[in-house]
């Protein structure tokens, strides 16, 4: 049976989750920001070679998405890249809980936190050509042919207009001979 695969914005995906890792989402986000948007062949070597706890859990799910994507979608597993990861925490109920000795007695809790961990991985697609006449360069460069053109833009239309009122006011007018 094959898993329905959807359609990103570069191609198609293939998942995998990792749920109730016992490290804190905190230090989970910490390596997926480091591989985020990376391909799987550049984002296993950074997990391989990173001096962190929490790099392991992640670069097995990333390894469980690399053969999701091959056995299940059939997608070349040298093109993908980490399209999308994903840290949540997870629950912090009544198993997570475990209490830490304080001052006269009295107890504390610890909260053991959880996550749950999900990579998406696409195939990359190459870019597509931007259509021509569209953009912020093209519109600077429209602006500059006007204004070697002698056309006033919408920016010096506002000033010549103000130009405008100001010299449309009567001055004060004086008399020749009269000084």
């Amino acid at each position: 049976m094959s898993l329905p695969r959807a359609e990103s914005r570069g191609g198609p995906q293939a998942v995998a989750h990792l749920r109730f890792v016992r490290t804190a989402p905190r230090k989970l986000r910490r390596v997926a920001d480091a591989i985020r948007g990376k391909s799987v062949r550049e984002a296993l070597v950074l997990l391989k070679f990173a001096e962190v706890y929490a790099a392991e859990p992640i670069e097995k799910l990333v390894r469980s998405a690399v053969a999701n994507a091959g056995n299940n979608h059939n997608m070349n597993a040298d093109e993908l890249y980490i399209e999308r990861i994903t840290v949540d925490g997870g629950p912090g109920g009544r198993f997570t809980k475990r209490l830490d000795p304080r001052a006269q007695g009295r107890a504390a809790f610890k909260r053991k936190r959880l996550s749950h961990v999900t990579v998406v991985v696409g195939e990359a697609v190459p870019a597509k050509p931007r259509k021509r006449g569209s953009g912020a360069s093209v519109q600077a460069a429209r602006v500059t042919r006007r204004a070697a053109a002698g056309e006033a833009t919408s920016r010096t239309r506002r000033k010549k207009s103000g130009a405008r009122k100001r010299a449309a006011k009567p001055a004060a007018t004086e008399v020749p001979g009269e000084a």
